[in-house]
């Protein structure tokens, strides 16, 4: 298979919808895991062939995609838009976060040590590539993850415990299995709402309120896109299949 420089993972089946529409004159393709297309995107003065590729929700299609992607394209940058829930009173609707460590969360140890598990499960990515000026704005923290959406009971012990302000179901995953390749990995996703001790909007039958709010974050998402991957020294990719 030919290499991609660039491989975009998009993780909900409603982030992908939205992708589908923001990008235009693709030829989606399939694989085992997920639909995929070549988009060619003006990266520092060039066209470069960026793959997109729908990873699937949850820990377990989020690994398994990551690691048919680098298998399969052996990227230089992987790269993960999408949304998340951020915590009420810690961060407000539209800010774009820029994962700095990941962290999976929903392990229950009864017979070892907890903290020494969730360890495991923890990934530092290393951002010193991207400089100190970033092209665009985002706010550099803590992400975490689980397969379910945010509890408003777990809140309190999440930003005690572990100091986080938003979560989601994928970019644990994510990031763990791009570390064991050694790939270079770039996630960044937008609080599309928040959640406090009484539950959240999306939470209440109003996910059109949830599909909109992903429809302006993605957008603003790929629009940026460019300015990212320029941050990377990378050689013109061939024709990418």
């Amino acid at each position: 298979m030919n290499k991609a420089n660039f491989v975009v993972i998009i993780s909900a089946n409603i982030e992908w919808q939205v992708i589908r529409t923001l990008l235009t004159g693709i030829q989606p393709q399939s694989s085992p895991l997920g639909e995929w297309f070549v988009k060619n995107l003006a990266v520092a003065g060039r066209l470069e062939p960026v793959v997109f590729f729908h990873g699937g929700w949850g820990k377990i299609a989020a690994a398994a995609s990551t690691q048919y992607v680098i298998d399969r394209w052996s990227p230089n940058l992987l790269v993960n838009l999408g949304t998340c829930g951020g915590f009420e009173g810690e961060i407000t609707p539209g800010t774009i976060i820029l994962a700095e460590r990941t962290l999976v969360y929903d392990i229950i140890e009864q017979m070892g040590d907890h903290d020494e598990h969730i360890a495991h499960y923890t990934t530092t990515l290393d951002l010193s590539w991207l400089g100190e000026n970033y092209p665009h704005p985002v706010r550099r923290t803590l992400l975490v993850s689980a397969d379910r959406d945010l509890l408003a009971k777990d809140i309190p012990w999440l930003k005690v415990e572990l100091g986080a302000v938003a979560g989601d179901w994928e970019s644990g995953a994510i990031a763990w299995v791009a570390a064991r390749n050694g790939t270079r990995c770039l996630i960044m996703r937008g609080v599309s709402d928040v959640v406090g001790c009484s539950g959240g909007v999306a939470y209440s039958g109003i996910i059109h309120v949830f599909v909109e709010r992903a429809k302006d974050i993605l957008k603003r998402l790929v629009e940026a896109l460019p300015a990212w991957l320029a941050k990377v020294e990378v050689t013109p990719a061939r024709e990418v299949s």
